[in-house]
């Protein structure tokens, strides 16, 4: 069942009740002229179970510690949003799955090889994705990016990620002037960066869930950054973002800023349709097809990771 995922912009209460989130808004609870009738039917309440992604993004939310007991053990990524009202903090749950220790040993156990062979097949799949998109959106021929997936060797040695990347980002986005991919350009780099932290946030979830520890990368190794291994599995991914992205680009949504209604779409990422191993399903069951191979390419039972493939 795809998991839902919520966004609070606003003043809210959140607590806990008989495994449901309640929710509560403090301008009718504390509003003495409304009746007790209205009060109770604003009351909204949804099962905490069928909740994968929080999303908190105002100072004045109010969360109890029961509530975000009851979100981690059912295995819900809670993500807070700082003064600008961008992702800035993400909560996982310790525990996701019940043989987690052993899982553990073997994505610490994985050998180098291993390792260099699983981010080769992540910037194939990532570099495909890419002239994809480019395909679908720009109506490009991208035989070059397809030939250098085709290039791509054991860890990337020649970094022909890096390569690709210098031709994607200005065919997808050349139309806006200076734009280039950096995380404080221009928009709709704002748009990204928002999209990107909800897609992490669902791939390290599955993460944990798969009984894997999301610090402990393939490829990105950074002592300052707790989830280089979602960071890794979430590359083949981005591309499903660059394109919704690039769909409000064309649509003359103003892009300047982040709202409600570019949220909004945003919010849709983990429902996209993705196609792998032939099976279409929403994004967030497809990251856990990815995570749940990657689990048996650390134990030996397979050596390729069930990424997605954009059509």
């Amino acid at each position: 069942m795809i998991k839902r995922t919520l966004y609070f912009g606003n003043p809210t209460y959140l607590s806990v009740k008989l495994g449901q989130l309640e929710i509560r808004l403090p301008e009718v609870e504390g509003n003495d002229t409304l009746p007790e009738a209205f009060k109770t039917s604003m009351v909204k309440s949804v099962p905490i179970e069928d909740i994968g992604v929080i999303i908190l993004d105002h100072k004045r939310i109010t969360i109890t510690q029961a509530a975000l007991a009851e979100l981690l053990d059912n295995n819900t990524a809670v993500i807070t949003c700082n003064d600008s009202r961008m992702p800035s903090g993400l909560l996982l749950p310790l525990s996701g799955n019940t043989v987690q220790s052993e899982r553990f040993q073997d994505q610490i156990d994985a050998s180098l090889p291993l390792k260099k062979q699983l981010w080769q097949q992540t910037v194939q799949s990532k570099i495909l994705n890419q002239s994809a998109v480019l395909r679908r959106r720009r109506q490009l021929d991208c035989g070059n990016m397809s030939a250098w997936a085709k290039l791509v060797k054991s860890g990337d040695p020649d970094n022909i990620e890096g390569r690709a990347a210098a031709f994607y980002w200005p065919q997808m986005f050349g139309c806006i002037a200076g734009f280039r991919r950096d995380r404080e350009g221009v928009p709709p780099n704002n748009l990204l960066n928002y999209g990107y932290a909800i897609l992490r946030a669902v791939v390290a979830r599955s993460l944990v869930g798969s009984g894997l520890l999301p610090t402990l990368g393939i490829h990105h190794h950074n002592r300052y950054n707790a989830y280089c291994l979602a960071d890794d599995i979430m590359e083949p991914y981005r591309p499903y973002v660059d394109d919704l992205v690039a769909d409000m680009v064309d649509s003359d949504i103003d892009c300047t800023n982040l709202s409600t209604d570019v949220k909004s779409r945003l919010l849709s990422i983990p429902v996209i349709d993705v196609v792998i191993n032939d099976r279409r399903s929403p994004l967030m069951v497809g990251v856990g097809m990815t995570t749940a191979s990657l689990y048996k390419c650390y134990s030996g039972e397979q050596r390729k990771i069930s990424y997605p493939i954009i059509e």
